[in-house]
């Protein structure tokens, strides 16, 4: 029996993820990647012996990654040298230069937690059990699970599993009943940020991101986040995935109500039995089906967007002994903070809070010895408009928050590589909706069932993978979405995570 044969337009962790799966499976298997390399937005930029992740750098869900290489038949730890840091952050506050780090380790949290304030370890204890319930029953009944309507997320195992977790509440609300110290309450609610929406827009549910944190741990695979595109890469490769790069797809070929391929920009043509994309799923039904669009233009700009991003890529002469691996530095109003991100009337922000990352602090071979490499990192809304001008204004912002935050006055004169990123450097190269960084926020209009499907509701064969469908944003959360994908694509509907292909 011939093979199926698939288009995968893009290559990112989801889509790679997808053709691990479905290559291991038996199909044959074509990836179109736009740019020069794969992983999406876990690519790579190196300068003057400096070596730059130019987006996700967060490796946290440990388990997640270690269940899909178990599902390929592989052992995660022997294409990537995890380490476990500690601390896993430093949090720097502006309004008066303090710091704490926080680690994967209840124990030593619990002793900073109790000297900001008494009597909040052991309210921080039986928070992480109860958030630890709360991560495994969503793994469990999920995570995984596809949704074709309202009534596979409301139906009755749900829902009775669904009164132990907090589905309805905000997280801000959770947080603040619990811990009463602003620095606490900013600690336990930061992690909003990396799945793309505010605190106090946050499903309650996504509290499980706290056990995620304090109980599983902040990881580093040497040699950067990149080591993650690359293992998926020659796992693809082992079943035969053909990986085309500089291969941007114009559109979808559809006939009748099936998909049958892609054209190229450079107009050659690809056929196939199915197409999956893992493009910025904005594009795909605006651009890539043109009048085969399931969704309107009205229907994208009403979605609430998760933010776009300043970023500077420094490689910076000799030391930052203040720093550690991860360090977020917090606004003084960060109230204000947020309202300019994901308010009504958005705008730079005026006390922006900073996320800074220092890998030369756990990888040598990142930076030239002596030297650190800086990865920083500003949230904004997405669609902001700038000039050249004034992004090297608030570039120039930026760097001197940072020489203040880390006690280097002469931060400005050691930078010896730099490069800046935002919001329309994400729409050139991932062809993102209004330039958002990381996709659709994970508000509860944007969750599970009411967050755009992973199946085309009236064209066969096309599907779609990646951060704009279930369940979501980050990397381990894609590599669910292409269990998910192959789940649709085998028919599958087991809820539960796969054990086999």
């Amino acid at each position: 029996m011939q093979k199926k044969s698939v288009i995968i337009i893009g290559g990112g962790i989801g889509g790679l993820g997808l053709a691990c799966l479905l290559g291991k499976r038996g199909y044959d298997v074509t990836i179109a990647e736009k740019n020069e390399s794969i992983g999406g937005r876990a690519r790579l930029w190196q300068k003057d012996g400096f070596t730059f992740d130019m987006g996700p750098s967060w490796y946290m869900m440990p388990d997640v990654f270690e269940d899909f290489f178990h599902l390929l038949g592989e052992d995660v730890h022997q294409y990537l040298k995890l380490r476990k840091l500690s601390p896993s952050y430093r949090v720097m506050l502006k309004s008066d230069g303090s710091y704490y780090d926080f680690f994967g380790d209840i124990e030593k949290n619990i002793k900073t937690f109790e000297s900001i304030e008494p009597g909040s370890g052991e309210k921080l204890v039986k928070f992480l059990e109860m958030t630890k319930y709360q991560y495994e029953i969503a793994k469990q009944e999920f995570m995984y699970k596809n949704y074709d309507s309202i009534f596979d997320f409301f139906n009755k195992r749900v829902m009775t599993l669904g009164r132990k977790l907090p589905l309805f509440q905000k997280q801000s609300s959770i947080i603040k009943k619990i811990f009463h110290s602003e620095i606490l309450q900013k600690v336990m609610q930061y992690q909003t940020v990396l799945i793309g929406t505010s605190p106090g827009n946050t499903p309650g549910i996504y509290s499980l991101m706290n056990y995620v944190d304090f109980g599983l741990g902040v990881w580093y695979p040497e040699g950067g986040i990149i080591e993650l595109p690359r293992a998926l890469e020659k796992i693809a490769k082992k079943y035969g995935v053909k990986i085309l790069t500089n291969s941007e797809v114009e559109h979808i070929d559809v006939l009748g109500i099936t998909a049958k391929g892609v054209v190229l920009k450079n107009g050659e043509e690809l056929s196939a039995d199915i197409v999956v994309s893992n493009a910025d799923i904005a594009h795909t039904d605006q651009k890539l089906l043109g009048k085969h669009a399931e969704k309107t233009e009205k229907y994208w700009d009403s979605r609430t967007l998760a933010p776009s991003a300043f970023i500077l890529y420094l490689g910076v002469k000799g030391k930052l002994p203040n720093a550690v691996h991860h360090n977020l530095i917090f606004s003084k109003n960060w109230d204000e903070n947020f309202d300019q991100i994901f308010g009504k009337n958005k705008t730079w922000p005026t006390d922006p809070s900073l996320y800074v990352c220092v890998p030369s602090k756990s990888d040598a071979s990142v930076a030239p010895e002596e030297d650190e490499n800086l990865f920083v990192l500003v949230p904004i809304a997405p669609g902001l408009a700038y000039t050249d001008a004034s992004l090297k204004e608030y570039r120039d912002k930026t760097i001197a928050e940072i020489a203040k935050a880390f006690g280097a006055p002469d931060l400005e004169s050691r930078i010896i590589v730099e490069r800046s990123y935002s919001i329309k450097d994400f729409i050139t190269d991932y062809n993102a909706f209004k330039g958002t960084a990381l996709g659709l926020a994970h508000t509860l209009p944007q969750t599970a069932t009411f967050r755009p499907n992973n199946v085309h509701k009236t064209i066969k064969n096309l599907f779609y993978v990646g951060a704009g469908t279930n369940p979501g944003i980050g990397m381990p959360i894609c590599l669910i979405s292409a269990e998910l994908a192959y789940k649709r694509i085998e028919n599958i509907t087991d809820p539960s995570p796969l054990t086999s292909l």
